[in-house]
């Protein structure tokens, strides 16, 4: 059984939360979690802590009540210079992470002055055909404060390594640099056919 006491002792004062009190539209006070005493059933969730092994209860010990959860609108178009002014306006407008979109030819790992790229450039997602689009992507967005979110799968590794390079030129240690990326190599050879190579060395990379 968990003890309730214990993880106010860890974490009460380390962590401040967002307001003093939380509580629903009718009033009613939300207690930081329930455990077992507050349920008639023994619900496995109800065995574990917040922001403790083996995290099904959240990855973070006050989850909302200390941070709201990241803010990201999925957006991305045209050249990087657009998205990029795109960018700086949601996160001008209250955004707190970025979700990167890519189009068609950047997703199968194409140039956009390849001929198969041809009225899918920019179409559905912004095209990044090099390092230097991923630094004019993201110029002028501190990727020490905000967390991004990658919508690519085949090219995965390429663009997750072009991020990483762009965050050390902007002078972001490599412990700041948080975010995502979807790397799903079977939904993209089974549903889409996006897919670079075949599933094996595909999820092997």
């Amino acid at each position: 059984m968990v003890n309730k006491s214990d993880w106010e002792k860890k974490y009460k004062n380390k962590i401040k939360e967002r307001k003093k009190n939380f509580s629903t539209t009718s009033g009613i006070k939300i207690d930081r979690f329930y455990t077992q005493n507050n349920h008639s059933k023994n619900l496995d969730s109800k065995n574990s802590l917040p922001g403790e092994f083996p995290f099904t209860r959240g990855i973070q010990p006050t989850m909302y009540r200390g941070r709201l959860w990241t803010m990201r609108q999925y957006a991305g178009f045209g050249s990087a210079e657009e998205t990029n002014k795109r960018f700086k306006y949601l996160l001008d407008e209250g955004q707190t992470g970025l979700s990167v979109a890519f189009d068609l030819p950047t997703q199968m790992g194409y140039d956009s002055d390849a001929a198969i790229s041809k009225g899918e450039v920019g179409k559905v997602g912004v095209a990044i055909d090099s390092l230097q689009d991923m630094e004019t992507l993201l110029e002028g967005v501190p990727l020490d404060k905000v967390s991004t979110s990658m919508t690519i799968n085949a090219t995965a590794s390429m663009l997750l390594a072009m991020y990483i390079i762009t965050a050390k030129k902007q002078g972001v240690p490599m412990d700041k640099i948080t975010g995502t990326v979807q790397n799903d190599l079977l939904k993209e050879f089974i549903a889409r056919g996006t897919y670079v190579f075949p599933p094996k060395p595909s999820v092997k990379i």
